[in-house]
């Protein structure tokens, strides 16, 4: 799951049972952190402001629906650009998809009576929001497990193309944006969802896994230098 060498330092080697309770503790943080995010009012990530759009489209149907819905696609987009080497197991990503669409309503139930009139404090929820988004992320991270869907699709064109992962997924994020929009204007009269905060989540929520890195390594330092001093201790 790991993109890049830094995130194999984070990477968690110990019992599947203990990764798996991170991956899912992982998914239900993530959801809070979009679901806060939505309630903030300013602005929301490319993903989630086409499958918040489609709710207001079509509004049976539940943003975690809409949400699984775009995992699904975009695990058939995963079969078009890997063709033969495409293998069943590459459906247990929709496992992971269901349950964050399911932690997602959950979590968009919970937090339905939260709303603010000023701006400043809906900014400090969305940037409270995106904290907790980027923390989920980290956790995942760390587990390294499955891979949900879009992720799969994005390292699926990396590893086809060879074009820089990060390229890729920009790339991606904004053609969501534009599909946003663009059914906005059709059905909507406007595009919904995409303000200020949309690109303060694209900002924040790299910022904050850096900043976990960067706690988690010195965490790590600080407890191997403690256990090497309590060794010595012992030893002495």
């Amino acid at each position: 799951m790991a993109h890049h060498e830094r995130e194999a330092e984070v990477i968690d080697t110990g019992s599947l049972k203990r990764r798996w309770a991170t991956y899912i503790m992982g998914i239900y943080i993530l959801t809070m952190g979009i679901s806060l995010a939505i309630r903030a009012g300013i602005g929301i990530s490319p993903q989630s402001s086409l499958t918040r759009t489609m709710t207001l489209v079509y509004k049976p149907l539940s943003q975690g629906t809409y949400n699984f819905m775009l995992e699904l696609f975009m695990l058939f987009l995963t079969f078009l650009v890997l063709r033969k080497d495409f293998k069943p197991k590459h459906f247990a990503s929709l496992i992971p998809a269901f349950v964050l669409a399911t932690c997602l309503d959950l979590n968009l139930m919970l937090t339905r009576s939260i709303g603010f009139q000023d701006y400043l404090p809906k900014f400090a929820l969305l940037a409270g929001a995106d904290a907790l988004l980027a923390f989920g992320l980290f956790l995942m991270i760390r587990a390294n497990l499955v891979l949900m869907p879009i992720d799969m699709f994005v390292n699926s064109v990396f590893e086809r193309t060879g074009w820089r992962w990060g390229d890729i997924k920009t790339a991606f994020d904004c053609t969501l944006l534009l599909i946003s929009a663009t059914i906005g204007f059709i059905f909507l009269g406007k595009p919904e969802f995409i303000r200020e905060g949309t690109f303060m989540n694209a900002i924040l929520v790299g910022q904050y896994i850096k900043l976990y890195f960067f706690l988690y390594k010195k965490m790590k330092s600080a407890m191997t230098s403690y256990q090497q001093r309590a060794l010595e201790h012992r030893t002495n």
